[in-house]
C-alpha cells in the first residue's frame, strides 16, 4: 500500500448506523429502487462527491477523483431487495410489507458509503480514480449486464466487490484465487402432447409421464455423468400439467436450476440435458420445447488481485478460507470487461443464524465497519499495483 498509511481504519459512527437502519427500513425490488437512489445520490453529493450521469432509470454512479494520476478502478454494491415477508425481529425492520433486505444489500450499501466517506476526505492518497458503482437488480442477475451495457464500467482498470456470508463473524474476511460463487443456469421445458379423456388414454399422448421420466432421469447427469471431486447441482424447482381430474392435459412442463463452478461441467451438464430431453419426448411421441439459459459465470477473482488482498487483508481483519457457495452473484458479469476481486464479508456467524434469503435473516451492524475497510483498503491498494 501506499507509503503515507499503513492500514485505513473506518469507525462504525452514528451517521453510518443511520443510514443502515434506513436503508433496511425502506427495501425496493429490483430496478424499482427508485427511493434507494435518491437516498444514495444525496448521501454522496454531502460528502462532496460527484454523482455522475447514469442512462439507466435505477442504479447510482459516483466519482471520487484522486490528487495524483492513475488507473481507474470502480467499488461495487448491489442495492435491491427480495419479494420476502420480514420476521427478523429487528427494531428497524422493512415498512415496505413483502419485500426485506434478506440478502444484507444494506449492508453492502452502508459499507461502500462508509469507504466512499472516508476516500473523498482522503483524496491526498488517492493515485488514480475510484468509481462508486451502487448496482440495481443483482437478485434478477440482470444488473450488472445492464451497468456494463450502458457503459458504465467502460474505461475500468479493475472492479471489487462484496457479500456479505453470515458464515463467518463480522471482522472476518474471505478472499482467493478459488471459485466463490457459482454459475447460475435457468432452464424450462414444455411438452406438447395430445390431450384425451382420462378414462381413454389410448387416444392421446399425454405428457406427465413423459415429464416425470425427465425429472427422474435429469437427476443422473449429477450422480452418473458428473466428477464427484467437482460441485454440480441440477434442481427442478416447479411442475405444472393438467386442470381437471378426469382429463390427461395436452400441456404440461417444468423448470429449474444448474449451478457449477467448472466451466467443463456446465457444458456436461448442457449436453445431457439437451439428450435426455429430446430423446425421452421422442419416446413418448411427444413435442417439446426448451430453454437452457447459461446467464451467469462462476464467480473467481483476478489471481494477482486476489494474492494482492490475501497479502494485505491481515493488516485490518482475520483473512479466512473461502467456503464456496452455490449461490449466483451477478458481480461475475463484469469479467468481460475488466479484471475482479471479490470477498466474502462476515456478518453473523452465530450457531444457527438464518442464511441469506431467509425471513430471519439478520446481518450485524458490525459487517458494515468490515466491509468499509476492505473495500478502502482494497481501492488503495490494487491503485498502488496497478500504477
Amino acid at each position: 500500500m501506499t507509503d503515507q498509511i499503513e492500514h485505513v481504519e473506518i469507525a462504525l459512527t452514528d451517521e453510518l448506523l443511520g443510514i443502515r437502519r434506513q436503508l433496511h427500513r425502506h427495501p425496493e425490488r429490483s430496478f424499482k429502487e427508485f427511493e434507494t437512489c435518491r437516498r444514495l445520490r444525496n448521501l454522496l453529493e454531502s460528502h462532496g462527491i460527484t454523482v455522475l450521469d447514469n442512462p439507466l432509470d435505477t442504479g447510482v454512479i459516483g466519482e471520487i477523483r484522486g490528487e495524483h494520476d492513475g488507473p481507474q478502478i470502480g467499488l461495487r454494491a448491489d442495492i435491491d431487495a427480495l419479494p420476502v415477508h420480514e420476521d427478523s425481529g429487528l427494531d428497524f425492520a422493512s415498512e415496505n410489507e413483502g419485500v426485506m433486505h434478506a440478502c444484507g444489500h444494506d449492508i453492502h450499501m452502508t459499507s461502500l458509503l462508509g469507504a466512499a466517506f472516508w476516500l473523498a476526505a482522503h483524496r491526498e492518497l488517492i493515485h488514480g480514480t475510484i468509481r462508486l458503482v451502487f448496482q440495481p437488480a443483482e437478485e434478477l442477475g440482470q444488473g450488472a449486464r445492464a451497468v456494463a451495457d450502458a457503459g458504465l464500467v467502460d474505461g475500468l482498470d479493475a472492479m471489487i466487490g462484496t457479500h456479505n456470508n453470515p458464515d463467518y463473524k463480522p471482522g472476518q474476511i474471505a478472499v482467493g484465487v478459488e471459485p466463490m460463487m457459482a454459475g447460475c443456469v435457468k432452464f424450462r421445458v414444455n411438452l406438447h402432447a395430445q390431450g384425451t379423456h382420462a378414462g381413454y388414454p389410448h387416444r392421446g399422448t399425454g405428457p406427465l409421464e413423459a415429464m416425470a421420466a425427465m425429472i427422474l432421469s435429469l437427476q443422473t447427469i449429477v450422480s452418473r455423468n458428473a466428477s464427484p471431486f467437482h460441485p454440480l447441482v441440477v434442481s427442478v424447482t416447479e411442475v405444472h400439467g393438467g386442470d381437471v381430474w378426469n382429463v390427461v392435459p395436452a400441456e404440461a412442463g417444468f423448470q429449474g436450476t444448474a449451478r457449477y463452478f467448472h466451466r467443463e461441467d456446465g457444458n456436461l451438464a448442457e449436453r445431457r440435458f439437451r439428450q435426455i430431453v429430446e430423446s425421452t419426448a421422442a419416446a413418448y411421441d411427444i413435442a417439446v420445447d426448451y430453454v437452457w439459459d447459461d446467464f451467469q459465470r462462476p464467480l473467481v477473482s483476478d489471481p494477482d488481485l486476489a494474492t494482492l488482498a490475501i497479502n494485505h487483508v491481515p493488516e485490518y481483519a482475520q483473512l479466512e478460507p473461502i467456503h464456496p457457495s452455490m449461490a449466483g452473484e451477478d458481480f461475475a458479469e463484469y469479467e468481460g470487461h475488466t479484471r475482479l476481486l471479490f470477498a466474502f464479508i462476515g456478518s453473523n456467524g452465530s450457531e444457527g443464524c438464518a442464511d441469506l434469503h431467509s425471513p430471519k435473516f439478520v446481518a450485524l451492524d458490525d459487517a458494515v465497519k468490515t466491509g468499509a475497510e476492505f473495500y478502502a483498503n482494497s481501492a488503495l491498494e490494487v491503485l498502488e499495483h496497478l500504477s
